[in-house]
């Protein structure tokens, strides 16, 4: 009965050495266990994060370099022998790959046993693999020192055929490594409000098992990586299709779990599924391909000698043909209900990474305008940073309504956060008083004038705090381009950014911001009287829907018959498609091969 570790980790983005003694402190830790641990499984990417996307050269070992490594840890922990199971960016023949080493570290028998290549690279939506690594050709089991096993790298599992693949080959436990971001939110069987990629990946995770008797380990990445949030949940799943064990949402853990392989026998007796289909898998497959229509047939492929795997020959020619995935489309019911103590949990967790961990800053600074975002933002980074770590920052014009400073106020003394108040309007009067008679402007320059003067107030307290900036921006106003180009959008993190303006009063209403404020009608406040909604001549309740469902790719003629007015969607549509360029860097001309952005590929927080 071999005991099982799966270690559910928050790697340093690009930083192969710090990972590597991150692995060495997770064996230290194990090693102290009792009974001992059999086998470690690592993430996805452990090593080196995920979306590194052109950085992959900058992070890719060989197997061999890698297991060198490994070793080192290992002996310095001074750990008893175990197995690990680590992914990885891979350099093998002069190719890239994402892949898992599956190695024995420690004892006689010391040694790499298998590299599995990831054989299904996602590439779509978020994803962009295949332009970075080459694909893996083979699914295949392999022995261990406890029993026999095989490696599916995260979409891998996502394809029937695979684990499918690896059963018929006799694994008795398929292991899962995975770096997949959170997106959605949904409902698990037990009516737990989970992460809906999380409840996407337990159906798939139990479905393998359950068909094919084996066990099943998935090991998740935990972490933010450019605002893309890998959620851990990693969990063991039996030959049953149970969940026996199930990591923490957002948190680094070390889960361990006895695998009793009597449980393979007993699943199997139960349903014979694996059975059945060894019986009729020749017939089921002796016409696959027979339909290609060509002159002639492709020649058989040479299997290439892999010294990754100790010389073991391939096992598998069964063919993995691509399946692509289909979502379910639009949700029924309201589609901008979320879940708001899961929202809550996700951005606190995603302002601890990207301020604390990834920017090495422990302050956040936050411009207070009284309205809902902003003091909904405060109370994040409150509860992300605490109190004493944020700072927020009052910046009223002459015209600013009195209200807006007041309800500033109220969030500043509801936290207790350190507060500071810069009048600027001095210093807009200034700069338009030289360039327009008498500072005479029409109300959108002055404006923007305004919004551009409270982003070099922001950021230059920045400096003198030592605090990092903290968008406020919701993902209605950046759809609908209602910002000032380089103002309200400049701030380099920004937990609202993907919650529309009634998700957002949603959240904020549940973490406590005033009700006062919730009441209030929307406003920029730049020009005495203003609101958002009599800008648009649209309310957000209507606003949101519309974009929800233009965002989706429906036709304005189907948002229409949804219940809301030509021109309601036509208003809105015309936002829309305006001002994509102001949600994009400045558009620069491309003239090498080295081009920014388009040859040069690092991701943000690189």
């Amino acid at each position: 009965m071999p005991r099982l570790a799966i270690a559910q980790l928050r790697p340093t983005k690009g930083d192969y050495g710090a990972n590597l003694q991150k692995i060495g402190g997770v064996l230290a830790q194990v090693a102290k266990l009792e009974p001992p641990v059999d086998l470690v499984v690592f993430p996805e990417a452990a090593t080196s994060g995920y979306f590194v996307e052109g950085g992959v050269r900058d992070v890719a070992v060989t197997a061999g370099t890698l297991f060198r490594d490994l070793t080192v840890e290992h002996e310095a922990a001074g750990a008893p022998p175990v197995d690990v199971a680590v992914g990885f960016y891979e350099v093998f023949q002069n190719h890239f790959y994402n892949s898992c080493l599956y190695a024995s570290l420690g004892g006689k028998d010391a040694g790499v046993r298998h590299v599995h290549r990831k054989v299904f690279l996602p590439t779509y939506g978020v994803f962009d693999e295949e332009r970075f690594v080459d694909r893996g050709r083979e699914i295949r089991a392999f022995d261990t020192r406890w029993g026999r096993a095989a490696i599916l790298i995260c979409e891998d599992a996502w394809h029937s055929l695979s684990g499918t693949i690896a059963a018929l080959q006799g694994a008795q436990l398929v292991i899962v490594p995975s770096a997949s971001p959170a997106r959605g939110t949904g409902m698990d069987e037990e009516g737990i409000r989970l992460p809906a990629s999380v409840v996407r990946w337990e159906r798939i995770l139990r479905g393998i098992a359950d068909e094919h008797g084996v066990w099943v380990a998935f090991a998740s990445l935990v972490g933010f990586e450019g605002g893309k949030g890998f959620p851990g949940g990693s969990v063991v799943v039996s030959p049953a299709g149970e969940i026996v064990l199930r990591g923490p949402l957002f948190e680094e853990a070390v889960l361990t779990y006895d695998v009793d392989f009597e449980e393979i026998t007993r699943a199997r007796a139960e349903a014979p599924l694996l059975a059945d289909l060894e019986v009729n898998l020749p017939h089921l497959i002796k016409d696959l391909g027979k339909g290609e229509r060509g002159k002639g047939k492709r020649k058989a492929r040479a299997v290439e000698f892999d010294p990754a795997t100790n010389g073991t020959a391939p096992r598998s020619p069964l063919p993995a043909p691509k399946v692509h995935v289909v979502g379910r489309g639009v949700e029924e019911g309201d589609p901008l209900a979320i879940d708001t103590d899961l929202a809550r949990r996700w951005l606190t967790s995603f302002l601890k990474d990207e301020v604390v961990r990834r920017r090495g800053f422990t302050k956040g600074i936050v411009g207070l305008s009284g309205g809902v975002d902003s003091s909904l933002t405060a109370f994040l980074a409150v509860e992300a940073l605490g109190k004493e770590n944020v700072i927020g920052v009052r910046m009223p014009y002459r015209t600013s309504s009195p209200e807006s400073l007041d309800h500033a106020l109220l969030v500043i003394q509801t936290l207790g956060i350190q507060a500071v108040t810069i009048d600027i309007s001095a210093a807009v009067d200034g700069y338009l008083s030289q360039v327009e008679k008498n500072g005479d402007v029409d109300p959108t320059r002055r404006g923007n004038v305004m919004a551009r003067e409270r982003m070099i107030v922001l950021f230059d307290l920045s400096a003198q705090y030592k605090a990092l900036p903290i968008g406020t921006s919701n993902k209605s106003e950046r759809l609908l381009g209602y910002f000032t180009w380089h103002a309200d959008d400049t701030p380099p993190v920004n937990p609202l950014g993907d919650l529309f303006k009634t998700q957002v009063r949603a959240l904020a209403r549940h973490v406590g911001v005033p009700e006062v404020i919730l009441r209030k009608p929307p406003t920029p406040d730049l020009v005495p009287g203003q609101t958002t909604e009599g800008d648009f001549g649209v309310s957000y309740d209507k606003i949101d829907r519309i974009l929800y469902y233009l965002i989706r790719g429906m036709k304005p003629a189907e948002v229409v018959a949804r219940g809301f007015t030509p021109e309601e969607v036509a208003k809105v549509a015309g936002r829309l498609e305006s001002t994509h360029w102001k949600r994009r860097l400045p558009t620069v001309a491309m003239m090498s091969q080295t081009a920014i952005g388009e040859f040069y590929l690092r991701p943000v927080d690189y």
